[in-house]
């Protein structure tokens, strides 16, 4: 029988992705119209004007796509003892961050920050940024090395990783 389980999470936003998105909002129109304005004015000389245009609508366009990959959310996609992250940008763009074989867990448990990290180990932040319900794993990846994956499953997803665990961990991770 196959065991399966999805999550979705959106990524919490913090006071400084608020105000990035806004500056970068302020910023981008700003921009745009003052490149339109010189446009305007140079309309005796059309090709300068276009061009004018065409800068003011390229901006345009730029400030909407920094402002839309603001929104990050994450999928977890736990497969017959695999765990796979993506990540997905504005509900268009879906990019595969991480799969994880969860027999190979060296650690696992809730996350509190202050956890210590070697130097040599790669982190991987798919989380909705609300510490409390946070949960970490490491492992031996193939392609990162030793990882420390930083995630916030939900009741399904911590109940399939809890059975593929590798036995020492079972007894370690029970709350």
């Amino acid at each position: 029988m196959d065991n399966f389980a999805e999550q979705l999470v959106k990524r919490s936003e913090t006071s400084a992705d608020k105000t990035r998105r806004i500056l970068t909002l302020a910023v981008g129109v700003l921009f745009t119209f003052s490149l339109t304005g010189l446009a305007l004015l140079q309309l005796t000389r059309p090709l300068m004007a276009l061009l004018g245009f065409l800068l003011a609508v390229a901006a345009g366009y730029g400030t909407y796509f920094l402002v839309q990959n603001s929104y990050v959310e994450y999928e977890y996609t736990f497969t017959n003892g695999e765990l796979d992250v993506d990540k997905i940008i504005a509900k268009r763009k879906r990019s595969g961050m991480i799969t994880a074989d969860i027999k190979k867990f060296t650690a696992f448990g809730k996350y509190t920050d202050g956890m210590e990290e070697t130097d040599d180990m790669t982190v991987v932040i798919a989380s909705d940024n609300i510490a409390s319900h946070e949960y970490y794993a490491d492992f031996e990846h193939e392609e990162y090395g030793t990882t420390r994956l930083i995630f916030a499953p939900d009741e399904r997803i911590l109940e399939n990783i809890k059975r593929a665990l590798p036995t020492r961990l079972k007894y370690e991770s029970r709350d």
